[in-house]
């Protein structure tokens, strides 16, 4: 793979891709889009809106980057507010389905090597919930089973709605029942 120079982070995670075609300008920007703090730790390419961009989980969030020459393209869904992840391949490639805050994105044309593996970190990312901040972990407990019933009550929406399927209603719940 090609070597992009532009922050070790980015350039670990660009060297296990299996194509940068169509997303090395993206690769090259990607710092701009990023916050002070924020560590990218997987990125994959794939088509949305309005073309061909890059997909990046970082530390905070998930971002889709699409920088053409007359457009530029961002949008990036905060792990808090992704509520589901639908991953489906094909023969060589596949589409990852985001749905958070009520909206659905979908990314298609990820090769099918990287989409698998970024569909379950992604899972991961959104049932642990995003790092906590330092003073949230110290924070006592009292809150925390408050947490765990309105999470396993949005888990209970997501299965009624159709958001999500039996399977990962299960895992979900093991998850947050996990974390108690």
């Amino acid at each position: 793979m090609a070597s992009f120079n532009v922050r070790p982070d980015i350039d670990a995670a660009a060297e296990k891709l299996s194509s940068t075609f169509g997303s090395k300008r993206e690769i090259q920007r990607l710092p701009e889009v990023l916050w002070e703090g924020e560590t990218v730790e997987m990125l994959a390419t794939g088509i949305y809106g309005k073309g061909n961009g890059l997909l990046a989980m970082t530390s905070m969030r998930l971002i889709f980057l699409k920088h053409g020459v007359m457009s530029q393209q961002v949008e990036d869904f905060p792990y808090s507010k992704i509520s589901s992840v639908q991953w489906s391949g094909g023969m060589l490639s596949g589409s990852l389905i985001v749905f958070a805050s009520g909206n659905k994105a979908e990314i298609k044309q990820i090769p099918k090597a990287d989409g698998k593996d970024f569909a379950d970190r992604l899972r991961s990312h959104i049932a642990t919930g995003a790092a906590p901040a330092p003073a949230a972990v110290a924070a006592p407990a009292a809150g925390a089973q408050q947490d765990v019933g309105s999470r396993l009550a949005t888990l209970d929406q997501l299965r009624a709605a159709g958001a999500i399927t039996d399977v990962e209603y299960q895992d979900r719940r093991t998850q947050i029942l996990n974390s108690i």
